[in-house]
């Protein structure tokens, strides 16, 4: 199979998409709510007709994603910024069927806008509880002088023609953490609760891990609904393609420098930013630590950046020129986030299918690295 596809290229399991799916899709059946994929986090149109037989739409940060998931995904759309300009909002207001505002400031100015549109939508006012278990800063939406939402302080009443709040405040977590923060929110935006139609509880919840507790989730979900009586929308990026892909890369060559380096045809800081931005830990298929396996390697990259290195790990056989390396549970937010820094090129996306065939969804070109650039 690996000699049928391009290098690097990101390798999609459509049986583990499907399978995560139908976890949320039996969530949505036991609780009520609906679920709604979350753009950033994982974008391959050629996958939407499957996904969306079990989600109820898509949840945009701005006007190109809104398009992409009204033209399709074609189900609902619901957008949210932390601002829109003029002309942006106007196309929004064409697409979405959710808006989302990130200020009490900006719900006025838009508001006519909003009012004046022919098509029915449904707005909301992001709240910030001012809680969060995120340890890593650069992904805490509820850190200090956080940008994102309306503090408890500053609401003092649910606006005319707000239905609905959000707010976003988990990542990578369970349902004990979501059970936690419903607490916080409740205490201190309960008198609102009351107010609106809508509560969307934002994304960041890793449901489709083999130890997340979906029963407790169910309960808390359900619990919520009956007590404020209010529909709940829930917009999870990684739980929808958690662990069904791969990045695969292919050994260019190898040097010694006090230890073995394979350079790789693939970049950290192209393909996978939060090794370098994060310390994120890249698990290799068939690799382990540093020393447990008989042949370590530090897997580093073509670019000219010198610290541009994917991690140190062994291996039980050597590698050698021409040599296939894949990194697991790359196919969320890394397809989305990559670049073609030091003009690298974009890895292809391929998906496995069901029946075990190839389908070369995208091979990126020349073309695609020109383009964006003049």
């Amino acid at each position: 199979m690996l000699a049928e596809v391009p290098s690097p290229c990101y390798i999609i399991d459509e049986r583990a998409i499907e399978e995560n799916c139908q976890i949320l899709g039996r969530i949505q059946d036991a609780t009520g709510c609906k679920i709604l994929m979350a753009l950033k986090g994982f974008t391959v149109p050629d996958l939407f007709p499957l996904i969306g037989r079990y989600l109820q739409g898509t949840c945009a940060s701005g006007l190109y994603e809104a398009r992409l998931g009204k033209e399709e995904f074609r189900k609902e759309v619901h957008a949210f910024a932390p601002a829109y300009d003029d002309l942006e909002f106007r196309g929004l207001l064409e697409l979405s069927d959710h808006i989302v505002f990130n200020s009490l400031a900006q719900w006025e100015r838009l508001r006519p806008l909003v009012e004046e549109c022919p098509r029915e939508i449904s707005c909301g006012i992001r709240i910030n509880p001012e809680y969060s278990e995120i340890s890593i800063g650069l992904w805490d939406p509820c850190a200090r002088y956080s940008r994102f939402g309306v503090k408890a302080d500053d609401l003092k009443s649910v606006p005319d023609g707000i239905e609905g709040l959000h707010f976003h405040a988990l990542c990578q977590q369970d349902s004990v953490s979501l059970e936690k923060l419903l607490k916080v929110v409740e205490e201190k935006f309960g008198r609102h609760l009351s107010k609106v139609e809508w509560v969307n509880f934002g994304g960041g919840q890793l449901i489709t891990a083999p130890d997340y507790d979906v029963d407790r989730l169910c309960r808390v979900i359900s619990d919520f609904r009956a007590e404020h009586g209010v529909d709940v929308y829930m917009e999870p990026g990684e739980a929808v393609a958690f662990d069904a892909g791969v990045l695969m890369a292919t050994v260019l060559d190898i040097v010694h420098n006090e230890m073995d380096i394979a350079i790789l045809d693939i970049s950290a800081w192209a393909h996978v930013q939060d090794v370098l931005m994060t310390s994120y830990k890249l698990e290799a298929v068939g690799g382990d630590e540093p020393g447990k396996l008989k042949h370590t390697y530090r897997l580093a990259s073509r670019s000219c950046l010198s610290g541009d290195i994917l991690g140190d790990f062994s291996f039980e056989e050597p590698l050698q020129r021409g040599s296939k390396v894949m990194f697991s549970d790359l196919a969320s937010y890394s397809v989305v986030s990559n670049n073609s820094f030091n003009g690298i090129p974009l890895p292809a996306i391929v998906v496995l299918t069901g029946s075990d065939e190839v389908r070369i969804v995208r091979r990126p070109s020349y073309e695609d690295f020109a383009s964006r650039l003049s």
